[in-house]
């Protein structure tokens, strides 16, 4: 009889810890889910394992966490203001210039608000953890780049590019919506 209320006791307390287990799984899958948005799904498809795909967004997380990103001052926000609307003004004679120096833009707020400035893909992870809303139009932005300096994007194409660094742009750099008028 001993024995047997052991053996419950465990059965029990086995069920209870893998209860336990699944629900902080499902709670931490669900945070990063609600977190990230299409970034998650796009961690999915991309390394093809839900747990694994989990695995990298917490690490991005983390790794963002321990930088040191602040925001910017009204005085450098001002500055990047001016500084994107001359690309943008460029685009009309340049679009091609226009973009790179829209990219560059970019490169230099990250880089005054702390993050560190790598390479595309370090660039965009690190980007997802505060951003992730509107990291897929740096992402998209990018490739119409990289296809213009081959010589393969249209006027339509750049166009669309400027549009989604604008959308990181004000994001990023945190142009209030009435100084954007």
């Amino acid at each position: 009889m001993v024995a047997l209320v052991i053996v419950l006791a465990v059965v029990v307390v086995l069920a209870v810890g893998a209860a336990v287990w699944f629900y902080l799984r499902e709670r931490r899958s669900r945070q990063l889910r609600e977190h990230f948005g299409p970034e998650y799904d796009r961690a999915v498809r991309d390394t093809g394992d839900t747990r694994r795909a989990e695995r990298e967004l917490a690490a991005r997380q983390e790794r963002v966490e321990r930088l040191q990103i602040r925001p910017l001052s009204a005085a450098d926000r001002d500055r990047f203001a001016d500084a994107w609307r001359r690309t943008q003004a460029q685009f009309v004679d340049d679009p091609t210039a226009a973009i790179r120096s829209a990219d560059e833009l970019i490169g230099d707020a990250m880089q005054k608000r702390g993050y560190p400035v790598g390479d595309f893909e370090t660039r965009a992870a690190d980007l997802s953890v505060d951003h992730p809303t509107v990291v897929s139009n740096y992402r998209a932005a990018h490739a119409i780049a990289m296809s213009s300096a081959q010589g393969g994007a249209s006027t339509e194409d750049l166009r669309k590019a400027m549009v989604h660094y604008r959308a990181l742009f004000d994001e990023l750099v945190g142009i209030p919506q009435e100084a954007q008028r």
